[in-house]
């Protein structure tokens, strides 16, 4: 059975990701959703934001990621497009396939549970 499993205020610490994958048996078949505060776009890009994403990238598993108040809204970076993603629209870069950022607004189709994303 596919699972999601919530979590929020990483603040980039992507060793409690890991942590949560290894100790819950995580799947490439589940999702992880990250309430706010992500931690992946605080300096658009500059200051670590790459190297961090590249850290939770690597996990495999989908992430789906809700902006917070301590971050930049993905459309404020070049580099993110808009995509469909589980029925609505998100953000994300070539670089990171496992990475989803909600568009704010936006209606998602999670396992059969319709959830509206407002960071």
């Amino acid at each position: 059975m596919k699972m999601i499993h919530f979590t929020g205020d990483i603040h980039g610490e992507v060793f409690r990701v890991a942590e949560a994958i290894a100790k819950y048996q995580i799947t490439e078949n589940d999702t992880i959703v990250l309430l706010g505060d992500v931690g992946m776009n605080y300096f658009g890009n500059k200051k670590g934001d790459r190297h961090r994403k590249k850290k939770l990238n690597i996990l495999g598993i989908p992430i789906f990621c809700i902006h917070g108040n301590h971050e930049m809204r993905p459309f404020t970076i070049s580099s993110y497009y808009e995509t469909v993603w589980q029925e609505g629209v998100v953000y994300e870069e070539d670089e990171f396939p496992y990475l989803h950022f909600a568009k704010d607004g936006e209606i998602y189709n999670l396992e059969g549970l319709r959830c509206i994303a407002i960071g």
